[in-house]
């Protein structure tokens, strides 16, 4: 998904490639397809001359990025974008670029904190770092969880876009127990979490712990993941959360920009 930021937009002008951006408008385009189309329909749909797209259409062809149906005349992606990722791993260069910032936030805050993705509909712990303080909360890396009931999970599906989201949801067990009034009220706290990029549960698995968390990357992109402090509750209450926040979020957008997710 493209950045459409004041900031990206202004770059993007500033250093504008004009045959580059043609080509990837019709990838992306492509991509969001579910039919083939021809040299004229993109031309429509991208609000361009259609004499301006064969180069670039004759070239993608070439590159094996593109099949062009030698009856219809549609054009419709191949593999090879597949191949391509296949060979970069995303949660690669997301851990590449999460665990120094994150041993430097455990450091600083001197909580543990941990690093999750939505997979197959449950959240799993990509990383943590622990907390350099002799009593703490661990958790374990690639273990699984309910991404209704942990503030990982409800950072997850906040970043997911409409469509994602009710498809995420209709899978979950957790879900299709609630009632219709619970449902609404769990779709309200994903909107707040969304607006702010940020969730807190106290006690939500277990007694005298505390979960904080911040989105990493954008919501309604197509990778995203969820950066968590995991921590002990004093007795009387937790006073220390608007402490751990402003460190949280900073750390969980330097991710985000160190991984390419956001500009």
């Amino acid at each position: 998904m493209a950045d459409t930021t004041p900031e990206a937009e202004e770059k993007r002008q500033k250093y504008s490639v004009p045959a580059l951006e043609k080509g990837l408008d019709i990838l992306e385009f492509l991509a969001d397809q579910a039919v083939p189309n021809t040299q004229a329909q993109l031309a429509r749909s991208l609000g361009r001359q259609p004499g301006e797209l064969f180069r670039m259409l004759a070239c993608l062809e070439g590159r094996g990025y593109l099949h062009r149906d030698a009856g219809t005349g549609g054009y419709s992606l191949t593999l090879r974008l597949f191949e391509l990722s296949r060979t970069h791993n995303p949660f690669e260069a997301l851990l590449r670029a999460a665990r120094p910032l994150m041993r430097r936030l455990a450091d600083d805050i001197r909580e543990s904190c941990h690093l999750s993705v939505l997979h197959r509909g449950e959240v799993v712990v990509l990383a943590q770092e622990e907390s350099p303080e002799p009593f703490r909360l661990s958790v374990e890396v690639g273990s699984r969880h309910s991404p209704l009931r942990t503030t990982s999970g409800r950072l997850l599906l906040a970043a997911l876009d409409t469509e994602g989201l009710a498809q995420a949801l209709q899978h979950q067990r957790d879900w299709r127990t609630l009632s219709a009034s619970e449902r609404r009220g769990f779709e309200q706290r994903l909107a707040r979490v969304r607006a702010d990029g940020f969730d807190l549960s106290v006690g939500e698995r277990f007694m005298g712990s505390a979960d904080i968390g911040a989105i990493v990357g954008r919501p309604g992109s197509s990778i995203a993941a969820a950066l968590t402090v995991a921590r002990l509750v004093q007795a009387g209450g937790d006073a220390e959360v608007e402490r751990i926040r402003g460190p949280l979020t900073a750390c969980a957008d330097a991710i985000a920009h160190d991984a390419g997710l956001i500009a």
